[in-house]
C-alpha cells in the first residue's frame, strides 16, 4: 500500500474512532446540532478573565471585522450578563484556558451558496499556556466553530468563573446540506426590526444559514422599492448586512403572480379590475416592467445567488372573467392555465437577466415542470414525494413539506420536525445531490413580535440538526436526542431567546414548576 493510501486508511480509522467515542457516551454530550465527529473527556478548564483571540498564521485578514465581531459576541453569550470575577486562588483551581487560536485558510469573506462551512475545534486539557485551536477553510466555518465552543462553556456560581467542561475536546464538523433555511413572513403582520435581528441571531446559534424573507403578499407590501416608490403605499405603516456577518444568506421572495393584491394599492393598473384584484395583470407590459425594476433593485441589495419568485396558489379566474384580459388571452391563444405558465416563465427570464437563479413553489413544477428553466429550484411544500419527482426530472429541490416543517402548524411536535428526512425514497446519489437542503416556514397569519420566538423554537432546532448533522449521526429515535435538545432550549432561554419547552407543539407553556431541563 502506498503512503497516500495508508494515510487515507489511518484518517478513516481516526474518524471512525471519534464517531464511536461520541456514540459510546452520547447521553453526556450537550452540543446541538450533533457534530460530524467528536470526542471529549471529563475535566474542566477555567476561562481566563482576559480570554483572547489569536490569529497568527491565518490567511484571512479580517479587514471587515467579521471574525473580531463574532469573537466579541462569543464572549457576550458565554458570560450571559454574569459578573465574572474569578478568584484563581480558589481552593483546587482548574487549569486556565488563555484564549483561542483561529486559523482561516481562505482570505475571502464572500458569503454565497455552497461556501465551505467546515471547521475543526480542539480544546486541550493542558498547555503552557493552554489555548483552544479552531481551524476552518473560510471565516464562516470559524463562526460555526465559535458557536460550538460557546456550548462547551458554563458559568460556575461558586468560583464566579466561566468553565469549559468535558475537556479535552476534538471536533471535526461540516454540514450535511448547504441550504438550511428559516422563512419569516413580514407581509401578514408587522415584525419590528429588532425582532427580525433577534431571529437572525438565534438562527446562528442553531447553524441555520438562510433567512427566507417572504416580504410581500396579498395583505401588504412592506418594502420600499426605489424604482417604484408607490409600492410602499401597500405597507402597514434593510437587515441583509446584519445576517451576512453572521454567516446567514438572505433569500428575498417576490411571490408572483398570485398573493399580490397589495401591489395595486400604489399602482391600481396592476389589478385585472377594481373588483378582481389578483393575480397580477398578465396582459400588461407594465406588470413585467415593474417586476424587472424590483428585481433590479433587489440585485443591488440581496447578493444571494437565488431569488424566490413564488408562483403558488394562483387562481386565474380574474384573468378569464375580466373582458379586456380575456380578449388578450384569445388573441395569444392562451387559457388560464397556459397564461399562468406564460407569466411564470417570463418572470423567470427577467430574474435570469439580473444574474439570479430561481426558486419557485412546487405548483409550477406540478403544472409545467418540463418548461421551467434548468436553473430552477423547486420548493416543495404541499406534501411528501415531490422531491423524488423533481430530482428524477433533473431539477434541484428544497424540502419544506407542510405536514412536518411548517412552524405555524402549532400541533406539529419537535419529534415530527426531527424525523422529517429530506431524502426519503431518494436512493440514487445523483438525485440525492439535487436536494440542496430544507427549510422550516414561519408563516405570519397568526404571528407577530409577541409570539414568533416561541413558535419557532425549539422545533426549528430539531430540523436544524436534521439538516446539519450527518445522516448516520442522526438519532433514529427522536427521544434519544431529547436531553440534548432540552439543554439547547435552555441555552436559548439563557441567551434571551423565548424558546418554548419540548412538551407540546408550538407556543407551548411549561406543564408545571420545575427545572428547565425537564420541560
Amino acid at each position: 500500500m502506498g503512503m497516500l493510501g495508508l494515510r487515507s486508511v489511518l484518517f478513516a480509522v481516526v474518524v471512525h474512532i471519534l464517531v464511536i467515542s461520541a456514540a459510546a457516551d452520547i447521553k453526556n454530550l450537550k452540543i446541538w446540532p450533533m457534530p460530524l465527529s467528536v470526542s471529549y473527556g471529563h475535566r474542566n478548564l477555567q476561562l481566563s478573565n482576559e480570554f483572547v483571540l489569536k490569529t497568527e498564521g491565518s490567511k484571512y485578514p479580517d479587514a471587515s471585522g467579521i471574525l473580531k465581531e463574532s469573537f466579541s459576541r462569543l464572549l457576550d453569550v458565554i458570560k450571559v450578563a454574569h459578573v465574572v470575577d474569578a478568584n484563581f486562588s480558589y481552593d483546587g483551581p482548574s487549569p486556565v484556558l488563555k484564549g483561542i487560536q483561529v486559523i482561516v485558510l481562505s482570505p475571502s469573506d464572500e458569503l454565497q451558496y455552497g461556501v465551505d462551512e467546515s471547521y475543526n475545534l480542539t480544546i486541550p486539557e493542558k498547555g503552557n499556556p493552554a489555548f483552544a485551536y479552531l481551524t476552518a477553510k473560510t471565516v464562516y466555518g470559524a463562526l460555526h466553530g465559535f458557536q460550538t465552543f460557546s456550548q462547551a462553556c458554563h458559568f460556575n456560581l461558586t468560583t464566579r468563573s466561566i468553565e469549559v467542561h468535558q475537556v479535552p475536546w476534538t471536533i471535526v464538523d461540516r454540514p450535511r446540506f448547504s441550504y438550511r433555511g428559516l422563512l419569516i413572513d413580514t407581509s401578514r403582520h408587522y415584525l419590528p426590526l429588532p425582532v427580525i435581528l433577534k431571529v437572525i441571531d438565534s438562527m446562528a446559534y442553531a447553524k441555520l444559514n438562510v433567512l427566507h424573507w417572504h416580504i410581500v403578499d396579498t395583505q401588504s407590501f412592506p418594502l420600499e422599492i426605489p424604482s417604484f416608490p408607490k409600492l410602499w403605499n401597500g405597507a402597514y405603516s434593510s437587515s441583509e448586512r446584519y445576517a451576512g456577518r453572521r454567516g446567514i444568506n438572505v433569500l428575498a421572495e417576490l411571490d408572483v403572480p398570485g398573493h399580490a393584491k397589495s401591489w395595486g394599492i400604489g399602482y391600481p393598473s396592476l389589478w385585472p379590475s377594481k373588483n378582481c384584484q389578483e393575480p397580477l395583470d398578465v396582459s400588461s407590459d407594465f406588470t413585467f416592467k415593474l417586476i424587472d425594476g424590483i428585481l433590479s433593485d433587489f440585485s443591488k441589495i440581496f447578493k444571494y445567488k437565488f431569488v424566490h419568485l413564488g408562483g403558488d396558489e394562483v387562481d386565474t379566474s380574474c384573468w378569464t372573467l375580466t373582458p379586456r384580459i380575456s380578449k388578450w388571452l384569445k388573441q395569444h391563444r392562451l387559457n388560464g392555465t397556459s397564461a399562468y405558465e406564460y407569466f411564470v416563465l417570463r418572470a423567470q427570464k427577467i430574474a435570469l437577466s439580473h444574474g439570479y437563479e430561481i426558486i419557485n413553489w412546487e405548483e409550477t413544477f406540478n403544472n409545467f415542470g418540463n418548461k421551467l428553466s434548468p436553473k430552477t429550484i423547486v420548493h416543495n411544500w404541499l406534501g411528501g414525494g415531490v422531491a423524488q419527482q423533481v430530482t428524477a426530472a433533473g431539477l434541484r429541490c428544497i424540502v419544506s413539506n407542510q405536514d412536518k416543517w411548517y412552524l405555524d402548524h402549532i400541533d406539529t411536535t419537535w419529534q415530527d420536525f426531527y424525523s422529517n428526512e429530506p431524502l426519503t425514497n431518494i436512493t440514487k446519489p445523483e438525485q440525492q445531490r439535487l436536494v440542496i437542503g430544507g427549510e422550516v416556514c414561519m408563516w405570519g397569519e397568526h404571528i407577530d413580535g409577541s409570539n414568533i420566538e416561541t413558535t419557532i423554537w425549539p422545533r426549528a432546532a430539531a430540523a436544524a440538526e436534521r439538516l446539519w448533522t450527518a445522516y448516520d449521526n442522526i438519532a433514529k429515535n427522536p427521544e434519544q436526542a431529547a436531553r440534548r435538545l432540552a439543554y439547547f432550549r435552555c441555552l436559548l432561554n439563557q441567551r434571551g431567546v423565548a424558546s418554548g419547552p419540548l412538551t407540546g407543539g408550538g407556543r407551548a407553556a411549561p406543564d408545571e414548576p420545575g427545572s428547565c431541563y425537564e420541560q
